[in-house]
This record gives C-alpha cells, structure tokens and sequence, in this order.
C-alpha cells in the first residue's frame, strides 16, 4: 500500500497525477478563467479518479468563507418547528451551504446569548432562528451578533427580518368555511399563551366572526399536545345542544384529543359538531373521521427564510425583508355544509 492510499488524497497528489502545479489545481478548484481548458479537463479527471474532497478549513482560511449557516431552534419535537427545521436544511443544502444546528430547551437570552457564541466561534456566516413564542423573538432583539440573522416563524411587527406563515389568513380561512357552511358561531381551541402563531390563530378567528357580527364565544387554551385537546373536548361536549356546533383547533394533535372527547360523549363528527384543526400533519387524513386543516407550506418557509439569510451575507438588498407565506384550507370530511336538519342526520 503506498502513502497516498494510507491518508486522504492532498492537493499536491492530485497536481502530480495530473502534471501540474499546485496552484493550477487550486485555480481550477477555484474556477479561475486563466486555466486552458485542456488542463482544467485534466485535473478534474485527477480529481475524480482519486477521490479528492477539498478541505474546508483550509478552504475557509484563503477564502475567508465557511460555507456553514447557524440554525437555533427550541420545541423540535412539535411538528411545527421539526418540519421548519429539515427544511432549512434542505434549503440550505441545495444552495451548497453545511447547517450547525444549537437546539435549546427554552429561548432565552442567557441560552440564545450562549448559542450564538458557539456558532460564532464555529464560524457560521449567519444564523436562522426558529423562533414561535413572543419572549424568544424578545430575547433575540436585545442580543449584538457579528452575522445576519432572520427569524422563522415569527409572525408580523418583528423588528428582525423574518419568513413565517399568515397564520391570521390560516385562521381566517378554517373560520370562514365554517361559518359559509352554515355554523352560526365558531368556538376556538387555542394554542399557549406565550406563542405567537397561537396568539395570530386566534386573532384571525376573532376577525372572522367580527366580521359577520357574530360575538365570539369562549376561547379555550391547550399546549398542543393531544391531552390538552382531550381535556377541552370534554369540556367542549357540555355545550353541545346550547349552541355548539363547530369548533377550530389551534393545530391537528389538539383536535386529535376533541375528536376522541367528543366520540366518548356520544358527539358525532361532523353531523352533531364540525371540527378543523391547524397544520396537516401527515396523520390527519387518518384521523376518525380524516380532518379539514389547514396546510402550512413549510418547504417555502425553509427556503425563503434560507434565501433571505444569503441575501444579508452577501450584501445584497433582499426583496423583502418580512415576508409571509400563504397557507391552503384542505377540507375532509370532519366538516360539511350544516344545516339545522342534519344534527340528527343518520351515520
């Protein structure tokens, strides 16, 4: 076995392979037009036969350039922030880019202050933080990093660049169907608190029935999980019969939970009470019966908020600087045109 078998191959054994210099074969690594064509077909033909990988360290010493982005993230095992996660991956693969990722249990500004000094010093070019609750996106804003940063799934009135869903216009769209199915009113299970896609969630429906003037009933909170859907459908069932009818949930795992409440009480869905949920994961056309949702384009989010990142490292004036994404209203069968008649409707 020879030595060049025993290591990985250097720049130098691929510019004796191919009869060259090392500095021809970094100007044809480097794409430089002062190469002959011949000789640049040489040395990637050297390149390819051994397995040459340039090393990007060094890479990064002449360059100055990583090629590495910085992702900070908290709560990925929800579907939400997981799902927004792979896709700034992706997207930040297709463009060539390596992706750090710091996940952290609470966004705060001790923790963010932390990640983003690990990211620096691993040398990142910039940073995406996905960042739903209000305090997070609070936090943010008073930190100074030495790269650009931009903020996924912020919502509007963020001083950060920022890529999200119109969560509102989500709202709106699941409330309105309702409502244009014949529901008289709309109840709502809300998201926690502190997050600001709950806290836009609610905001749209309350618009929604304002709208028609129709005096929005209770609101009921949940924490995502399907327990706390569980719970409030309980306590949703006991208004069935005094003018419950239809009910949107703040995202699919909560409405999860109300179906399951709902069928124990003997509550038919949708011919007693209408459900949507928020999110169409892939479970919800599973669902007992397949759920109405809306469907948030989280491709498109990964690969704004990835374009907008490149935008800010390279100088280049981004054509947006907040920039929201449509959702789609996908109707199954857990709603259906209502009418007054079909309460007692037949299986």
């Amino acid at each position: 076995m020879t030595p060049t078998q025993l290591r990985p191959p250097t720049m130098a054994d691929v510019a004796r392979l191919a009869g060259v210099s090392h500095q021809t074969v970094s100007r044809v690594l480097g794409d430089h037009p002062n190469v002959r064509e011949q000789t640049r077909v040489r040395v990637l033909r050297a390149i390819e036969e051994m397995g040459y990988r340039r090393n990007s360290s060094a890479r990064a010493l002449v360059t100055r350039r990583t090629r590495t982005l910085g992702v900070v993230a908290s709560d990925t095992t929800l579907y939400g922030p997981a799902s927004t996660l792979f896709a700034l991956e992706e997207a930040a693969r297709a463009e060539g880019y390596l992706v750090s990722t710091v996940s952290l249990r609470r966004l705060t500004v001790e923790e963010l202050s932390e990640a983003l000094d690990h990211l620096s010093e691993g040398g990142v070019e910039g940073v995406v933080a996905i960042a739903p609750q209000r305090s997070a996106v609070e936090a943010l804003a008073e930190l100074r990093h030495p790269f650009p940063v931009v903020v996924v799934g912020s919502g509007p009135g963020v001083d950060i660049p920022s890529v999200s869903v119109d969560q509102q216009l989500g709202a709106r769209l699941a409330t309105a169907h309702l409502l244009a199915a014949g529901h008289r009113t709309v109840w709502h299970l809300a998201g926690p608190e502190d997050w600001q896609e709950a806290a836009d969630r609610a905001a749209g429906w309350r618009s929604t029935l304002e709208a028609e003037g129709v005096e929005p009933p209770m609101l009921l909170r949940g924490d995502w999980s399907p327990l706390s859907g569980y719970r409030a459908g309980q306590e949703l069932a006991g208004w069935v019969g005094r003018g419950l009818t239809a009910v949107f949930v703040a995202n699919d795992q909560m409405a999860l939970g109300v179906l399951r409440a709902l069928r124990e009480a003997g509550v038919r869905t949708p011919q007693d009470v209408a459900v949507v949920g928020f999110d169409d994961i892939p479970e919800s056309e599973f669902f007992a019966p397949p759920l109405t949702t809306v469907r948030q384009d989280f491709e498109a989010v990964g690969k704004q908020g990835i374009a907008l990142l490149l935008d800010l490292i390279e100088g280049r004036p981004p054509a947006a600087s907040r920039i929201a994404i449509e959702p789609q209203l996908v109707v199954r069968a857990s709603t259906f045109p209502y009418t007054a008649q079909s309460e007692r409707a037949p299986l």
